[in-house]
């Protein structure tokens, strides 16, 4: 009998570390995992952004402008502004999210 009681305490204690764990260490995981990958995707982002306009500004500086490199700071300046624009004019408001 005291073998038995023994037994259903441990099955007990097994079953309710099994449910914090499953309640709280594995969305915690889930969420750093999460936030990790995003930061993770974030720099590689920035760094591609940057180097591909680099690589923009140097061919057009040598195979298109003849050496004029304020013609290919122009060019890519222009893409950016007008990308910038038009993320700016796709944008919600605040306010007029919170007026409706």
């Amino acid at each position: 009998m005291a073998g038995d009681l023994a037994s259903r305490g441990a099955d007990r204690v097994e079953e309710l570390v099994e449910l914090l764990r499953d309640k709280t260490v594995r969305p915690l995981t889930l969420a750093t995992r999460a936030i990790v990958f995003g930061i993770i995707v974030f720099a590689a982002s920035i760094v591609t952004v940057t180097l591909l306009s680099v690589a923009i500004v140097r061919l057009l500086t040598v195979y298109a402008f003849g050496g004029r490199v304020w013609l290919s700071d122009v060019v890519v300046g222009a893409v950016f502004v007008i990308l910038g624009l038009v993320a700016w004019s796709r944008r919600t408001s605040s306010a007029r999210v919170s007026d409706r």
